[in-house]
Formats: structure tokens, C-alpha cells, sequence
């Protein structure tokens, strides 16, 4: 089993940063993909931003230059720094977890979820 506690969320204004932390336990981080999805109302659950065990990374395009996902394994603990927030950013985000397979792209394809954190960005 993997436990995943998400931090960091709040109210920001547009053009802000927040950093989003997922503090893991159970399992090593080093050996899951990681990833970083998020939930606004009435939509789907997207990926934001993933890790592989390998430490390559991949992000929607709708965050590409602004966003970046992080792993210290030392802390076993993934981050999301959010730069340049826009409202459209708002949402419920999700950190996730599989020692399945070393890229993981999909809901899917994760095993482990955290609570979320809710992320409102002002305009």
C-alpha cells in the first residue's frame, strides 16, 4: 500500500505561483511514475504532469513553461511548482502513484490517490 498526502493548494491571484507538495508513504517514490492530475467542476480528471521512475517528465499542454513536477527521493516527496496561474488553473488537484509500470499517462494506469487539494486561482 502507498499513502499520498497533497499541501500547498489555496487562492492566488492570477499571474501568482503556488507549489504543491505529495508526501508519500508506503512505497518509494523513486520506483513509482508519478503524476499530477487535476479536477475542476463538471469536467473530467486531466494530467497535469508526470515523472517517470526514471525521472523524465511530460506535461499537458496547457501547463507546458509554466509548470514543473519534481521528486526528492531523499524526502519521498513530489512537488509541482505553478508559475504564471491563470483562472482556467482552477481546480482540485490530485497527486498519484504506480510501482506498476515506469510511465503512467492515464487514470487509469494509477494505483494510489491522494485527497487533493483545491487550487482557485482569482482573476
Amino acid at each position: 500500500q502507498m499513502q499520498l498526502v497533497e499541501s500547498g493548494g489555496g487562492l492566488v491571484q492570477a499571474g501568482g505561483s503556488l507549489r504543491l507538495s505529495c508526501a508519500a508513504s508506503g512505497r518509494y517514490v523513486g520506483n513509482c511514475a508519478m503524476g499530477w492530475f487535476r479536477q475542476a467542476p463538471g469536467k473530467q480528471r486531466e494530467l497535469v504532469a508526470a515523472i517517470t521512475s526514471g525521472g523524465s517528465t511530460n506535461y499537458a499542454d496547457s501547463v507546458k513553461g509554466r509548470f514543473t513536477i519534481s521528486r526528492d527521493n531523499a524526502k519521498n516527496t513530489v512537488y509541482l511548482q505553478m508559475n504564471l496561474l491563470k483562472p482556467e488553473d482552477t481546480a482540485v488537484y490530485f497527486c498519484a502513484a504506480t510501482n506498476r509500470r515506469p510511465i503512467a499517462t492515464m487514470t487509469e494506469e494509477y494505483d494510489y490517490w491522494g485527497q487533493g487539494t483545491q487550487v482557485t486561482v482569482s482573476s
